[in-house]
């Protein structure tokens, strides 16, 4: 690994679904997170692929290899997250992490639900790990643009709040919110 790809942010992609897991159906949501990131994110990142079976303990082994031995500062979920009795993303996401953030799985479904009555049937969440943000998408293409698009601009101040890297976003896809104090200027964070 060069000295220029170690200072790189990772960003864990992690798609959720047994067709996918096995070849039978194609991944759209990994490719779909991807696209959004690189739409929204300034900062250049190495995003770091999973694709495996919707089982709660491998979903959860996955989530602590991607935030403690991959370190990603911010794992991005898709797929697990309805009503259906395989769907087991949220709890895996719970099991693994120290503290919960509702408030994005809220502002989610509050977005769907401008697109679908069925986005009450969602279970999205976030919760932190370390110095990692896990974030669980719904499955659909559509729903993450959505989705994504509307927590991104809370994610780099989380980032910052947990120890993480500083992430700059493309300020004509998305503007960051970070306090004053929390922003930088000259190469630096601003000290208050």
């Amino acid at each position: 690994m060069t000295e220029n790809s170690q200072a790189r942010v990772r960003i864990g992609v992690l798609t959720v679904s047994d067709r996918a897991s096995r070849g039978e159906y194609e991944d759209r949501g990994g490719p779909a997170i991807l696209e959004e990131l690189r739409r929204i994110l300034e900062t250049p990142f190495e995003p770091v692929c999973r694709v495996i079976p919707d089982e709660r303990g491998g979903i959860a082994e996955t989530l602590r290899e991607l935030c403690d031995v991959e370190g990603c500062c911010l794992v991005v979920t898709t797929g697990g997250t309805g009503p259906a009795p395989r769907d087991v993303t949220p709890e895996a996401t719970e099991d693994v992490c120290e503290k919960m953030l509702p408030g994005f799985g809220e502002l989610m479904r509050q977005k769907s639900l401008e697109v679908v009555p069925t986005a009450i049937l969602s279970r999205q969440t976030a919760g932190i790990r370390g110095k990692s943000l896990v974030l669980n998408l719904p499955g659909k293409p559509s729903a993450i643009h959505d989705c994504l698009g509307a927590v991104f601009p809370a994610i780099p101040y989380c980032i910052d709040l947990v120890g993480g890297p500083y992430l700059e976003t493309r300020s004509s896809e998305c503007v960051a919110f970070r306090p004053a104090s929390a922003r930088k200027k000259g190469g630096e964070k601003e000290k208050s």
